[in-house]
């Protein structure tokens, strides 16, 4: 890439960050590309589609995610483990308004640019509750794709009930507790 290209790209991140952190992800891409000085054929150059942006924006606080699944795997609580990653998740997908209800339409669609940071999380997710399954914390037959979609709807509600903090932990133990293995009768 150029040095005036790669400029423009760094320039498109950093406002998409802040006009996402401002507006949520639903911002205008025209707003996007004024606020980084270029015209929109040059944000679309870099960027061809919203979730090829969002997915770029994004990538750091996946990484993170990802490094935080990684050495929660050698945690001594293996339903713990997971749990405190699936609260990760939500916080990351609150951090933008709308990055939850982009990342669920995503998960339907593998041809989305997000699908590549859905892939890996969704690898990261499985390794940390097939561990919590084989420690017998989570029943067997539970899907790593719908405890993420699961993840993102609490995200989602807890962004629609701004008045209310504590909702998204309330909805995660909800949730957990539907994911232990019965007990035997």
């Amino acid at each position: 890439m150029r040095a005036d290209a790669r400029r423009n790209h760094q320039r498109l991140l950093s406002e998409a960050r802040a006009a996402f952190a401002e507006h949520g992800t639903d911002t205008s891409l025209e707003d996007v590309a004024r606020r980084a000085g270029v015209g929109i054929g040059t944000l679309y150059r870099h960027f061809p589609t919203r979730h090829a942006l969002l997915s770029a924006v994004f990538e750091d606080a996946v990484h993170d995610l990802l490094t935080r699944s990684h050495a929660l795997l050698d945690a001594p609580r293996p339903c713990a483990a997971l749990v405190e990653w699936l609260r990760a998740i939500i916080t990351h997908a609150g951090e933008y308004r709308g990055l939850a209800r982009a990342l669920m339409s995503a998960s339907r669609d593998s041809s989305s640019a997000l699908a590549r940071c859905s892939r890996p999380m969704h690898e990261a997710g499985t390794a940390l509750l097939t561990r919590a399954q084989e420690a017998g914390a989570i029943r067997e037959g539970v899907a790593i794709d719908d405890l993420l979609q699961l993840t993102n709807a609490i995200a989602l509600a807890a962004e629609e009930t701004p008045d209310d903090p504590q909702l998204a932990d309330r909805l995660l133990l909800l949730t957990l507790r539907g994911l232990k293995p019965n007990p035997p009768t």
